[in-house]
């Protein structure tokens, strides 16, 4: 299994790629091609020992800047440690790209290098979020603001597949996020894709979820506009970050907290784990054709390292090859 990772993509790199590359072959059984400027690159290799038969630097000579535009940077920055990355999938050279570089860049060289799979109107990004009963996946997440139900349709389609092939879910149950759960609710958009999502025979749907019930994990696979979805994963970002932020100030406030707090502290670390997004690693963006992996902006080598686990299970699990035969199947109706 070959991964193509942006080296040079996200906040911190290139110190956060190279070492989660590094972590990433130490645990898994996968090869890894570093695109980027190839002296930067080598010289944070050097800090570390690893088998060099199984990473591999591709020069290259541009870096896609949070600050340029997504459709002309793909367009004329050809050479870009991002394009290239995703030029690997595209050539069928490496089996899945990792990025954590300018989103708009990494959505716009989906479409424009790796390319849709045929059917899907959309790609869509897809988050996994911590519910009470382990784990439920959302999307869209951001890649499209405006929907049309038909998008919809193929995003509980996509999520479907994933969420019973990566998150091993025998029989998921899709909802819309909608204002209320009562059948009916909602704006226009939401009541079209009820009534499709009613009738559709690949996916199980259990009706609408409001957002306040998505951690309580009554649905496998939440569906709704980019724009809902990027809020909604905000929100819970935030209120995770608020939560542990609050809960570290009281046990620190006096002796007898602080007493507590060694009581739970492993507690602790297994809520602050199970809420931290770099042991997700990064979002899928389902129905382009190839494994293309979204790693947060911010990530550090530990969610490299995830990202990297994440973009192998999903190019073994053959995701994108039952898209493509669902989609094949639906033209045949």
């Amino acid at each position: 299994m070959k991964i193509a990772v942006d080296g040079m993509g996200g906040d911190n790199a290139p110190f956060s790629t190279v070492k989660g590359a590094v972590d990433a072959i130490k645990e898994l059984e996968v090869e890894i091609i570093l695109t980027g400027d190839s002296e930067e690159l080598e010289k944070e290799l050097l800090k570390y020992e690893y088998d060099k038969s199984r990473i591999q630097v591709v020069h290259t000579s541009q870096k896609i800047e949070n600050e340029d535009k997504p459709v002309k940077a793909i367009r004329a920055k050809k050479d870009s440690s991002m394009v290239v990355a995703m030029q690997l999938v595209k050539d069928k050279k490496a089996d899945a790209v990792v990025s954590a570089g300018n989103t708009g860049a990494l959505l716009a060289g989906g479409l424009f290098v790796i390319g849709r799979i045929r059917g899907i109107d959309r790609p869509a990004l897809c988050v996994c979020l911590p519910t009470k009963k382990g784990f439920s996946i959302m999307l869209d997440a951001g890649a499209n603001a405006d929907c049309k139900p038909l998008n919809i349709r193929q995003f509980a389609l996509m999520g479907s597949i994933y969420s019973s092939k990566v998150m091993n879910v025998e029989k998921p149950v899709v909802k819309i996020v909608n204002v209320g759960s009562e059948e009916g609710k909602g704006n226009e958009l939401t009541k079209q894709s009820s009534e499709l999502l009613k009738s559709e025979k690949g996916i199980i749907f259990g009706g609408n979820i409001e957002a306040r019930d998505i951690p309580s994990g009554q649905a496998d696979v939440i569906v709704c506009d980019g724009f809902t979805g990027n809020v909604v994963l905000k929100l819970i970002e935030g209120v995770a970050g608020f939560l542990m932020s609050n809960l570290k100030d009281v046990f620190m406030s006096s002796l007898k907290s602080k007493i507590a707090a060694l009581l739970v502290k492993k507690d602790l670390s297994d809520m602050k784990k199970r809420l931290d997004y770099s042991e997700y690693g990064g979002a899928p963006l389902i129905g382009v054709d190839g494994a293309l992996i979204k790693a947060h902006g911010s990530s550090d080598s530990n969610a490299f390292k995830n990202a990297i686990r994440q973009a192998a299970g999903y190019a073994k699990a053959n995701v994108v090859g039952d898209i493509s035969d669902s989609m094949v199947s639906l033209e045949n109706e």
